[in-house]
Formats: C-alpha cells, sequence, structure tokens
C-alpha cells in the first residue's frame, strides 16, 4: 500500500506551475522598439545617403542587433533568474576585463575611447557594466543592507573598479547612471536616507574636481548656449529648433528638417528632438508615457516577487533604464547638459538594444507568477 503523506508531498512537489510573463510589459517594449526602428529609418536615412550608403544602413545593423538580443532575451527569460545570483561577481570582472582592453585596444570617436572592435563587431563595453553592478548589488543587498559589512567588498569593490575605468575613458553620463541607480537600489533595500544624501553630497563635490575642462565647458554652454552658437552650443541650439518646429501634433513623419544636417547624431543621441520635431507634443507624451508605464510594470512586478534577490533584480533594471531614458530626454530638451546617452530601445546603438532586451529578459522571468496546486484530498 502507498504511503498517503508521500504521494501528497509528491503532489505538491511536482505541481508548480509557471505563468506566462508579463503581458503588459510585453506589449510596452514591443511598442517602443518598434518605435526605435522607425525613428533610426527616418532620422538616420539623411545620414546613410550622405555617406553614401543605403538609406536602411543604421536600421540593418539595428535590426541585427535586435535579432541577437532576442536570442540572449529567450534565453534569460527562462533560466531560474536565481541563478544569477552566483554569476553576478565573475560576469563582473569579465566585464572589467573588456573595460581594460577598451583602455588598450579601445576605437576612439570624437574624442571617447567607449568601443572594442573585433572584427566586424564593434561594442561598447560600458553598456554591459549597467547589467554587472545591478546583479552585484542585488547580490550583496539581499544578504545585507550595510555598506560597511567586510563580506560584501567582493561586490563592491568590482564596481568601483568598472566605475573607474568608465570615468577613464572618459564616459562621465554613464558613471552618473551607475552611480544613481546603485543610489535607488540601495534606497529600494531600505538603506539609511541620511546616508544616501551625504553620498550625493560628497559625490557632487568630488566630481567638481575630478570633472575635465570640456566637461566644466559643456555645463557653461547648457547655462548660456548662445554664447557659441556655432561651436559647442550648437547643438542644445539646434535641438531646441527641433521642439519648436514640432509644436503640438509635429511635422508629420519623415519632414523633420534638423536631421538633414542640422543636428549632428540625431539618430542617436538627439534622435527624441528629431521624434519630437516628426510628432509633436503629442509624440513626446507618448513615448514618456511608455517609460512611465514601463517604470509602473517593473514596480509591480519587483513587489509581487517572493525573494529579496528577485525584488531588488527586477527594481534594478527598471530603475536603470528608466534613469537612462530620463537623461536622454533631459538632454534632448535643454534640461540637463549635453552627455552620450542613448534612449533606451529607440536610439541607434546595437550594444544598447543587446544589453536592454537581455535586462527585459530577466524581468519577464522575474514575472513569472509561481502558483502552488493543492493536493487532491480523497
Amino acid at each position: 500500500m502507498s504511503n498517503p503523506s508521500y504521494n501528497q508531498t509528491k503532489d505538491i512537489n511536482s505541481s508548480v506551475i509557471l505563468s506566462s510573463y508579463d503581458s503588459t510589459l510585453t506589449f510596452i517594449v514591443i511598442f517602443l522598439i518598434i518605435i526605435g526602428f522607425l525613428a533610426i529609418f527616418s532620422a538616420g536615412a539623411p545620414k546613410c545617403i550622405i555617406q553614401g550608403t543605403s538609406s536602411v544602413f543604421f536600421v540593418v545593423r539595428q535590426f541585427i542587433w535586435f535579432i541577437l538580443g532576442c536570442f540572449a532575451m529567450m534565453i534569460l527569460s527562462h533560466i531560474n533568474y536565481k541563478a544569477l545570483d552566483k554569476l553576478s561577481i565573475p560576469f563582473a570582472w569579465i566585464i572589467i576585463f573588456l573595460l581594460i582592453g577598451v583602455h588598450f585596444f579601445g576605437t576612439t570617436v570624437n574624442g571617447a575611447t567607449r568601443w572594442l572592435t573585433i572584427g566586424p563587431i564593434q561594442f561598447q563595453p560600458s553598456e554591459a557594466s549597467k547589467l554587472a553592478v545591478i546583479l552585484l548589488l542585488s547580490s550583496a543587498f539581499s544578504r545585507d543592507t550595510n555598506i560597511f559589512n567586510k563580506n560584501l567588498m567582493k561586490y563592491f569593490i568590482p564596481i568601483i573598479i568598472m566605475i573607474g575605468l568608465i570615468f577613464k575613458q572618459p564616459n562621465l553620463s554613464m558613471v552618473l547612471i551607475l552611480l544613481l541607480s546603485s543610489m535607488a537600489m540601495y534606497f529600494s533595500a531600505g538603506g539609511s536616507i541620511k546616508l544616501i544624501i551625504s553620498a550625493i553630497c560628497l559625490g557632487v563635490f568630488g566630481l567638481s574636481f575630478l570633472i575635465k575642462s570640456f566637461q566644466k565647458q559643456r555645463i557653461m554652454i547648457w547655462l548660456n548656449p548662445e554664447s557659441d552658437p556655432y561651436g559647442a552650443g550648437y547643438n542644445i541650439i539646434q535641438s531646441m529648433l527641433a521642439f519648436v518646429a514640432g509644436g503640438m501634433f509635429g511635422e508629420g513623419y519623415g519632414n523633420s528638417r534638423q536631421k538633414l544636417g542640422w543636428l549632428p547624431e540625431g539618430h542617436t543621441d538627439f534622435i527624441y528632438a528629431v521624434f519630437a520635431e516628426e510628432f509633436g507634443f503629442i509624440g513626446c507624451l507618448i513615448i514618456i508615457g511608455l517609460f512611465l508605464a514601463f517604470l509602473q510594470r517593473g514596480i509591480i512586478i519587483s513587489a509581487k516577487c517572493e525573494d529579496i534577490f528577485g525584488k531588488l533584480l527586477s527594481a534594478g533594471i527598471c530603475i536603470s533604464i528608466c534613469i537612462q531614458a530620463f537623461i536622454n530626454i533631459s538632454v534632448a530638451s535643454s534640461m540637463l547638459p549635453a552627455t552620450g546617452v542613448p534612449l533606451p530601445f529607440i536610439s541607434y546603438g546595437g550594444t544598447s538594444l543587446f544589453i536592454t532586451m537581455c535586462m527585459i529578459g530577466i524581468l519577464l522571468n522575474i514575472s513569472k507568477k509561481r502558483i502552488r496546486r493543492l493536493p487532491n484530498v480523497q
């Protein structure tokens, strides 16, 4: 005769069901990616023609990274996200190794050495540092929120090294994203607000001495772009003209004038300005609304997750993506000084899209609801 208690236990252990992913989050990401491809084609086609390449050159390259990102997203959405806890430190040291490689063998573009080129592939390791920092802090704060705990140094040391290497590139905008995301995750883990405020004050004081002369010039030009309208203030002025031309409803898709050689990097850092010119204030609100909806779904997923590591991981992912979106939109609208930060899902940039889709795969994985059936009692 079989043992009823054994059968009951076996039934409980074998009846765990994983529900489907968060459908709302999925649709939000799909809409953002579609907008991205449309915006890249519209903003990038004139530059492609000027360079003598096909008008869909940027779109095709972005689509290749999108396919690679889809594979990575599917893999990360199926494996147990808790396994990432043990992989956080090895992954971080791999990124550090790549960042060191950038220092010695990196490709310099517009005065910044941020890219590694391997054959036909050019990628930006600093983009992967966002995911590395989120994983490290999720692992650390799921154990203890006391940042002075010596046992957590193995998580904090790689972060300090990554920030130092990225600052040296120089890539101050990525450093700010990493620091802001770290503070937000510390706050989400229940950290001390007084310590966060102290860190912000100390950071601002320290950066005032560490930032280089050209970065200080960006701040001065941001405050008064008319002082150098054909030089350092040119991008800000042209971006503002795009917003003004767009008005309430925009000039229509493909009808931006600023992308016709007037606004540099219109398909990357200032793609939001080109989008504003073509779709107006209403189009800008739609993009902002999608990112706010993305943040809301991320917070819900984090709140419903049953373990601390998953809570912090999902919170860190949605916060990091939204901080980057906020910085890009603020730069394009002249609310912040000019920085080289792409708009997630939308700006042209293969590494950014790939890493962002990896983050989405993890977030979708965490969004699966764990349901346990009650045993059949006869």
